[in-house]
Formats: structure tokens, sequence, C-alpha cells
């Protein structure tokens, strides 16, 4: 059974992830400069999810974010609430995120400039 209501207007979970990490790295560059620093902490994501098969290149189960404004009577009783807690760091040497950085993938600065 496929579905391909959500094909154009979908969100699948990975993309939602990415879209936070991508909105903390420019806010990361944004802040470069400024005399107060946030070190980003635990970050809890919360979403509504959709379950679907999919029959394209093999069976795969995909899981795609439910707009907050959906028709309820088209996701009622196929939705499942997915929480989470991601712990942000520094991918070249596993320091602390702090939303301020000259340098993009690099150590982070300890305290104002």
């Amino acid at each position: 059974m496929t579905d391909d209501r959500h094909d154009v207007d979908g969100i699948e979970l990975a993309e939602a992830i990415d879209s936070v990490r991508e909105q903390l790295i420019e806010a990361a560059a944004r802040a470069c400069g400024e005399p107060l620093v946030f070190e980003l902490g635990d970050i809890q994501m919360e979403f509504t999810l959709e379950l679907r098969k999919e029959l394209k290149g093999g069976l795969k189960v995909r899981a795609w974010v439910v707009d907050a404004g959906a028709d309820a009577a088209r996701v009622t009783g196929r939705t499942h609430k997915v929480s989470f807690t991601l712990k942000p760091h520094a991918a070249g040497d596993g320091a602390a995120w702090k939303v301020h950085n000259p340098r993009p993938g690099g150590g982070f600065a300890a305290g104002p400039r």
C-alpha cells in the first residue's frame, strides 16, 4: 500500500533535524564577535509522526512529521508522538557548543572576546 499524499508537502524526520542543525550553525555565525554567548545545552525535540510504508526501491517504513495544521480526520489513528534529546558537540574535537564561533566546525571560545 502506497500513500503519496505527502510527497510534495511532507517533511521527513531527518529533514526536520537537519533544519535545526543548520539553524544552530547560522545562529553561531551571527553571534561571532558578540559580547554575550550561549553554551548550547541538551536539545529536547518532540514531533508527531505519521509512519508510512513505501514500496519504491523495496519496502521501507518512513517517518513523516505531521503538520500542526493538518486535517485531523486524515491523520487520526495513524500518528505517533516521538520525543528525544540531542546532545550537541563540535564534530572536530567534541567540545561543547557555544553559540558564537569564529571557525565553523572548530573549537569554541570559552567566554567573551
